[in-house]
């Protein structure tokens, strides 16, 4: 009968009954001279229980080293090195003999950027077509005003709404003159008011058109502003231009000419004004471009004159 084989495991329990050196386990190494356990970590500079000594010398301090307040500091230069290139955005203009020759804006230039700023901005209407009330002829267009050669004021106005609008401008304000109640109504140009409320005289008198019994020359209801002639458009901002631009979402979608039709005074903010600016120098060059046309057309060879 053959031998059996034994089971590793077997071996290995009678490995350990045996006191094979296998075995045993691995003691821990000991310090040749002390025969002390190695402690971990860096070794000590000095003895355990000593004092260490600092070198001598000034203090090692620590970061960057202080800058000599006795030293020399170096003038930086005030042009960029020959042929290297500047640090940073170059210059809208270039600067002579260290000195930045950028121009400033004029005294003139800087009160009117300051006065448009402050300015408000209005739409008056006015009749250019003959109308009588009362006997009188109440006509007034553009061409009326800028042949005024004193401020005309603005009278007549007897709406309660329009009379705050007016009660609130001030003077150095800009305003449209609106041809209305005509065959074609439109913007036919600008004005300025050139003196503030003052009031309307027009109310006392019982022969003008718009006389009012009510009205009280020591607590006056009606009010007029002075206005004066600044520019008329070679071709109208028509009604119809106008409504064209109020579509929802449109530049002029505010405009209170549009949705208070009665009213004869109105406000007009900033971005509308300049927005019916654009319109109006839109047209005029439209203007021009055909009497351009128009000449170049009426200035062609005369018959026979071709040889």
């Amino acid at each position: 009968m053959p031998p059996q084989r034994k089971r590793k495991s077997e071996s290995a329990s009678i490995a350990e009954e045996s006191g094979s050196p296998a075995a045993k386990r691995v003691a821990a190494p000991e310090t040749p001279a002390t025969g002390e356990k190695r402690k971990r970590g860096r070794p000590r500079k000095y003895p355990e229980g000593s004092t260490p000594k600092r070198p001598d010398g000034p203090k090692r301090g620590r970061g960057r080293p202080r800058k000599d307040p006795n030293a020399p500091t170096p003038s930086k230069p005030t042009t960029p090195k020959e042929g290297r290139r500047p640090i940073g955005r170059p210059r809208k203009t270039p600067t002579q003999n260290g000195t930045n020759s950028t121009p400033s804006k004029t005294k003139t230039e800087t009160a009117e950027a300051e006065a448009s700023e402050e300015r408000s901005y209005w739409l008056m209407k006015a009749e250019p077509e003959s109308r009588m009330e009362k006997g009188v002829d109440v006509k007034f267009s553009i061409d009326d005003l800028r042949a005024r050669k004193e401020p005309e004021p603005w009278d007549g106005v007897r709406n309660p709404v329009a009379q705050k609008h007016m009660r609130e401008m001030k003077k150095g304000d800009f305003a449209f003159f609106y041809h209305s109640n005509c065959k074609v109504p439109g913007i036919a140009g600008v004005m300025e008011i050139v003196q503030e409320h003052s009031p309307d005289e027009s109310a006392f008198d019982p022969a003008h058109p718009y006389y009012d019994e009510k009205s009280n020359r020591d607590n006056p209801k009606w009010q007029v502003v002075h206005v004066q002639f600044q520019r008329k458009f070679k071709n109208l901002v028509t009604l119809n231009e106008l409504k064209s631009h109020a579509s929802l979402g449109g530049a002029l979608e505010n405009l209170q000419v549009l949705k208070q039709s009665r009213l004869s005074v109105t406000p007009i903010s900033a971005a509308e004004w300049e927005y019916i600016m654009g319109l109006a120098e839109g047209n005029e060059l439209q203007a021009e471009a055909a009497e351009a046309s128009n000449d170049d057309s009426a200035g062609g060879d005369e018959p026979g004159s071709s040889e």
